[in-house]
């Protein structure tokens, strides 16, 4: 590997000289670790003249390998070096209104306080930010990710809930999905189809219905509000109405009828690696949602 460190230097400058000046060693030593590299690969790789030292056709291709494996072993020493040190600085996240609030706000919090030399930047959007054009460290995305040239990574999974407050005019004559069709719908406009949504039931099979929107929103949080005041029935992520279920301010309709479950995803911006912090709060993120602590 130092031959190749050696001979690289020689061809990036043209020069033994200039090559030992940069590496810090003799121009002898460099002269000897190509002269022995040469014998080694069985084939000349350099041209040397008075003037200058030219890489021969076999020196050129040697010499475009050498700069991807002497890149990576770089980056492969930065991120460990990386990995040793203390989360710090400013971290820039982007997430969505209803798995912001719920999930990623407290986190950062909790973050802050544990990673005491950092500084959060959240911003809550349903409209997808690059992270790349607006200089923002990962996204969390929540759903079902569309092809992107950013590096993406799976974290988590959600389930979606039929709900409606108990109190429900005409909730008792829900059996299956098709009734949903004659009773007030709260759609969420953020979604891409939300009045189009199919079931499945393990015995029953699929069923795909139409909803009539008695109340249109644009976010999910606003969703569950105008949920609990009984204005109707509506489709929720479990992260968002879990609490509101278990206190009895909603509840599940047809819970054996299943819902697509979609996934919780972290995007990073397409760079070798990644500082602590953010490594740091993905970290966090997953023990989050595996229900560990951190």
């Amino acid at each position: 590997m130092n031959r190749l460190v050696y001979f690289a230097s020689v061809v990036d400058t043209g020069s033994f000289t200039r090559a030992s000046v940069r590496l810090g060693v003799s121009k002898t030593v460099v002269s000897q670790q190509v002269a022995r590299l040469e014998e080694e690969v069985g084939t000349t790789l350099l041209i040397r003249t008075t003037r200058r030292v030219e890489p021969t056709e076999a020196g050129i291709t040697l010499h475009q390998r050498c700069l991807r494996i002497l890149r990576e072993v770089d980056d492969a020493y930065n991120e460990l070096a990386q990995n040793n040190a203390e989360p710090r600085g400013m971290l820039r996240i982007t997430a969505p209104n209803d798995y912001g609030h719920s999930v990623i706000a407290p986190l950062t919090a909790a973050f802050c306080v544990k990673y005491p030399e950092c500084q959060v930047d959240l911003v809550l959007t349903d409209t997808r930010i690059d992270p790349v054009l607006n200089q923002l460290d990962l996204a969390i995305r929540v759903g079902w990710l569309e092809d992107s040239s950013l590096r993406a990574r799976r974290v988590g999974r959600f389930e979606q809930f039929l709900i409606a407050a108990p109190s429900m005019n005409g909730l008792c004559a829900v059996t299956c999905p098709e009734d949903i069709e004659d009773l007030p719908y709260i759609a969420n406009t953020a979604l891409k189809n939300p009045l189009a949504w199919d079931f499945e039931h393990a015995e029953l099979g699929r069923r795909s219905i139409q909803a009539k929107a008695k109340l249109s929103v644009n976010t999910t949080p606003a969703a569950l509000s105008a949920a609990r005041e009984g204005g109707g029935l509506s489709i929720l992520p479990d992260f968002l109405v879990e609490g509101v279920l278990s206190s009895g301010e909603l509840v599940h309709v047809l819970p054996d009828w299943h819902l697509p479950s979609g996934g919780i995803y972290v995007v990073y911006p397409t760079t070798r690696f990644r500082p602590p912090k953010v490594t740091a709060f993905v970290e966090m993120l997953i023990k989050q949602i595996r229900g560990g602590t951190y």
